[in-house]
């Protein structure tokens, strides 16, 4: 054993986040002052070969870096409970000695859209931050380029970034030219991607072909302990800066003010539109189309909008689309050759029981192997489209005949294929695992806010609460989970106002009380009160400020900030500075 790899410790980390378990276990640790915070964002694993890739890139780092020091009993942590997936990691060490090194490892980017408060507040208290991803995994790579660094921009402090391009680019030293080799170099990410990233966020961009010694402990760990240090003396600069306020007058300090009451926390609800859109598929809710079997007789029942979400052969079928705004033959045959629009009430047994103003469209479907299958093939569709393996375990069930279950998975892929685009879904497995399990969030994704077969319409307009009016709405329609999210969204844009834009805006905060309270937006209400009473020396000089209720006006005079008490010794405080004639020393 070298030198090296004796200085090597094992611990355990813990995970953070998930689904279940308590607020208070999903919440990150605050580092204090005299502590490092270290925030990692994104998967440097490669998707192809995850399962022979070796450690992370920071659990790698904290195990050989002989800076980062701590026994057995230190590092190990404990989890408090079992979390089925993690959104963070939290790394907890000693840096230099007698530093506390605190790191949240965020291999997913879930965080930003299931709990964007944590995830603020890890950026917000960051002292470094790690940007790391796959050379080789260029779809993960433009998904978190084009949805997620803005988010972070918007939240990021003037700290250090760090982007880490982990991995060793797919043929990228062999000159063959063949078209899977060409194919692989096309799927990586360039040297020049990165520095370009790079760039937008003012990082600074390491590539790091291995994940040995070379390049974690002097390469990686160099930069990072450089950012380390810098951190450390910003940070001893501003508490000798607060002693030195301390001590201006002769001895008399001026009251402690006490920190205001911490804020409630609004939480997210998970999204479950994939279970209910497959509720609204197998209880035929709204329906509009009807399958029928060469014979006549009914098989299934689906909605336009879901299907031609995700095809055109359907928005052919449903005349969304015409033939010349395709223009893919195969696309034209595959919708003659596999379906058949019966315009005539009286050819169908069930018509009669279709509403006569509205009856939904009947189809049939001239294969009768295919449509054997076509419920398994639905419930694939108003899944996502993704789901691949599922599909064809499903169909096997359906079919004995190996080549027709070969067929009837062809002809999905026809159904599914793009206008003028030979057929990208070839490998399914394949594409399936280029992708994160998070992109798979929702079908709705294909058609949400786009006008094709849209029956509703919100029209709102400019004005610097929008999510007020849209809330309103989701609480008449009993859309729960967008009025949470209307909810948060109001919460982020009050708490990222400085107090000035608070005094001077033209903003009714006892409106919007009284409106959330009236809407049944209770999370959101309560909030409110909160923030007026945090608020109080602002809101309170408004007018709007009377119009609280007695119960409203009480709870805000109990939990005011800055107190009574502390005003009152302020008041003296200066009375006694004035009255000894004092002065700043600085001054």
């Amino acid at each position: 054993m070298t030198k090296r790899q004796t200085r090597q410790k094992h611990f355990r980390p813990r995970p953070r986040g998930g689904n279940s378990g308590s607020a208070s276990s999903r919440r990150a640790r605050i580092p204090s002052p005299e502590s490092i915070h270290i925030v990692a964002l994104g998967n440097e694993g490669d998707a192809f070969h995850q399962d022979q890739r070796p450690s992370g890139l920071i659990r790698t780092y904290l195990g050989r870096s002989p800076l980062v020091s701590g026994d057995e009993s230190s590092l190990l942590l404990n989890a408090a409970g079992t979390v089925a997936r993690p959104v963070f990691t939290e790394y907890q060490a000693s840096a230099f000695g007698n530093v506390k090194l605190l790191v949240h490892d965020c291999p997913v980017w879930d965080i930003f859209d299931s709990d964007w408060y944590t995830s603020r507040n890890l950026i917000g208290s960051a002292d470094i931050i790690v940007i790391k991803y796959n050379v080789n995994d260029k779809f993960s790579f433009h998904e978190v380029k084009d949805n997620y660094i803005p988010v972070i921009k918007r939240a990021l402090n003037s700290v250090p970034v760090i982007i880490a391009a982990v991995g060793t680019r797919q043929n990228e030293e062999l000159p063959c030219t063949c078209p899977l080799c060409t194919s692989d170099r096309g799927s990586c990410v360039s040297t020049t991607e990165g520095i370009q990233l790079a760039k937008e966020l003012g990082a600074t961009y390491l590539e790091l072909h291995s994940l040995d010694d070379f390049y974690i402990g002097k390469y990686f760990g160099g930069v990072l302990e450089y950012f380390m240090i810098q951190a450390l003396n910003q940070k001893t600069s501003e508490k000798m800066k607060k002693r030195k306020m301390s001590t201006s007058f002769h001895g008399i300090r001026p009251p402690q003010l006490e920190q205001p009451e911490k804020m409630p926390v609004l939480k997210a609800e998970a999204s479950h539109y994939n279970s209910d859109l497959n509720n609204l598929l197998f209880c035929c809710q709204c329906v509009d189309v009807v399958f029928y079997h060469p014979d006549l007789q009914e098989v299934a029942e689906a909605h336009k909008i879901v299907l031609c979400a995700v095809s055109h052969v359907f928005m052919l079928l449903f005349n969304v689309k015409s033939p010349t705004d395709i223009q893919d033959p195969s696309i034209i045959r595959t919708s003659q050759d596999l379906f058949a629009v019966n315009r005539d009430p009286a050819a169908s047994p069930g018509a009669c029981r279709a509403s006569p103003g509205n009856p939904p469209l009947r189809v049939v479907v001239k294969d009768a192997v295919f449509c054997s299958c076509l419920s398994a093939i639905l419930h694939f569709i108003y899944s996502g489209a993704f789901q691949w393996e599922e599909l064809e375990d499903n169909i096997r069930k359906k079919l004995q005949d190996s080549g027709d279950v070969s067929n009837v998975i062809e002809k999905v892929k026809c159904i599914l294929k793009t206008p003028g685009k030979i057929n990208c879904l070839r490998n399914c497995k394949t594409y399936q695992a280029r992708k994160p399990l998070w992109f798979y969030n929702t079908s709705l994704k294909f058609f949400l806010n786009k006008p094709m077969l849209a029956d509703v319409v919100f029209e709102i307009q400019a004005g610097i609460f929008q999510a007020m009016c849209l809330l309103i709405c989701a609480e008449m329609y009993q859309v729960s989970r967008l009025q949470h999210i209307c909810e948060l969204f109001i919460v982020t844009q009050l708490q990222s106002m400085p107090s000035r834009e608070l005094a001077s805006m033209n903003l009714d905060i006892v409106d919007l009380l009284k409106k959330a309270k009236f809407h049944h937006s209770d999370c959101l209400s309560t909030w409110l009160l909160h923030f007026i009473a945090t608020n109080y020396l602002i809101f309170s000089q408004k007018p709007e400020f009377q119009d609280l209720s007695v119960e409203e006006r009480s709870f805000v005079e109990k939990h005011r900030w800055p107190s009574n008490l502390y005003l009152k010794q302020l008041a003296e405080y200066r009375k006694y500075i004035h009255s000894r004639k004092c002065r700043c020393l600085v001054m």
